[in-house]
């Protein structure tokens, strides 16, 4: 999609970034030659793509974190430096989800969505905002959300919620860091083949064929239609787009198609 090593000697941190849309940025931006930055509450899903990228020639550090601790945001960009120098792009993926009526979530589950999603952006932007600030580097975060922030569907307040949040900040920083040259942008995934979060909420080929139906193109989405989305909007090649939210669905946020119908 991009001229070969268009992130060459540049950093990439990626939270969550041991699995699915994760997993596939990471191997994406090392094809484009940058130095990749793993972040993920689980050691063992951090060393099999830390290992996969280095058997490719590709530099990447794995860094067990946990993203609702801003102590570990601030360890995490310390790693970040020490391995390679300096940190040039912020990819904020981590994010949980279940189905649960709205009547019947805990206090725990509704916080331990809304820590994951929405204390763990801001913990993360504001540490390496800090950071590009400081050191009057320009930087691009680019967050991960969902349509269904902007949407509606049933058994999903809290996961929706706290991403309209990150969409919200989003927007604010990108207006309150521009001056610094930090972009601050987001993408939108629609329903993607293969992803934990797709195995959830349509665990059943009944399931997944009403998704299929809601989509205008008739298909799942791709990991590599989102990590395509991400380098662009991380490149120069977009560099006059910021406060933007890039949905990336075949247009099924636009079909009067309900998921659950």
């Amino acid at each position: 999609m991009l001229p070969a090593e268009t992130f060459a000697n540049q950093t990439v941190v990626i939270t969550g970034g041991g699995t699915g849309l994760g997993k596939a940025m990471a191997l994406e931006l090392t094809e484009q030659g940058a130095n990749i930055v793993i972040a993920s509450r689980k050691k063992e899903h951090l060393d099999p793509v830390v290992e996969q990228i280095r058997s490719c020639g590709g530099h990447a550090v794995g860094v067990p974190m946990d993203v609702r601790q801003s102590k570990d945001a601030r360890r995490t960009l310390e790693i970040a430096i020490e391995a390679f120098g300096g940190v040039d792009h912020l990819i904020n993926n981590a994010a949980g989800n279940f189905i649960c009526p709205a009547e019947k979530l805990s206090d725990n589950g509704w916080r331990a969505i809304c820590g994951i999603i929405l204390d763990g952006t801001f913990y993360m932007s504001r540490t390496f905002g800090e950071y590009w600030i400081g050191s009057q580097k320009k930087g691009t975060i680019t967050n991960i959300v969902t349509t269904g922030a902007f949407t509606s569907g049933p058994g999903t307040v809290h996961n929706a919620s706290a991403k309209a949040g990150v969409i919200a900040m989003t927007r604010t920083l990108a207006v309150e860091w521009g001056q610094y040259g930090i972009r601050v942008n987001a993408i939108a995934p629609g329903p993607i083949e293969g992803t934990e979060a797709g195995e959830r909420l349509w665990s059943t080929p009944e399931a997944k064929r009403r998704v299929e139906k809601s989509l205008p193109m008739g298909q799942l989405g791709k990991s590599e239609d989102i990590s395509h989305a991400v380098c662009y909007l991380m490149s120069p090649y977009s560099g006059f787009i910021n406060g933007e939210c890039l949905v990336v669905d075949g247009g099924r946020w636009l079909n009067n198609v309900r998921y659950d119908q």
